[in-house]
């Protein structure tokens, strides 16, 4: 069973470029409302670092005059929120209703084999971010698997290494 991101282990990364502080101090100093925006003051961090080590949340916290538990409860709270970093390519594995009925779970672990990763964690090769979703919203095509924006439909773990294939060559 997998942790609630709440309890997973957060990321360090004491060596974040100067550069991308600057421009989110910048984009901070522009707001009136800090608190209330929040939310708009994590996204603008996640889209220059790539994701939000507790580093970058803290300093939110200091720069915001927020309560460093405020910023890591919304960090933990949302799931499009990531602590730790992500792989050039997100495998996400809807696991809604008609997918799980119809061998989901299967799926998941097959990928989780082929890609020597558990659902949340990211490949060696920084190439792969495995998560699973709670429903894409195209069940007549269960199961699926999304790589970025791209759906497989009706996936068979034999399917797995040619779609794993697909990325790999790309690189």
């Amino acid at each position: 069973m997998t942790k609630p991101i709440s309890q997973t282990k957060t990321y360090s990364a004491s060596n974040l470029p100067k550069e991308k502080f600057d421009k989110l101090d910048a984009y901070i100093d522009t707001i009136e409302d800090k608190e209330g925006s929040l939310i708009h003051v994590l996204h603008k961090a996640q889209d220059l670092f790539g994701f939000l080590p507790k580093e970058v949340q803290l300093h939110i916290a200091r720069k915001t005059d927020i309560p460093a538990a405020k910023v890591f409860g919304v960090t933990s709270f949302y799931s499009y929120f990531t602590s730790n970093p992500v792989g050039k390519h997100k495998v996400s594995v809807c696991m809604g209703t008609a997918c799980f009925v119809r061998s989901a779970e299967v799926i998941m672990d097959g990928l989780k084999e082929k890609l020597q990763v558990k659902s949340g964690e990211t490949t060696q090769d920084n190439l792969f971010t495995l998560r699973d979703v709670r429903c894409v919203g195209a069940c007549g095509l269960a199961p699926i698997v999304m790589i970025d924006d791209r759906v497989f439909g009706r996936v068979k773990v034999e399917d797995l290494d040619d779609i794993i294939a697909l990325y790999r060559k790309e690189e």
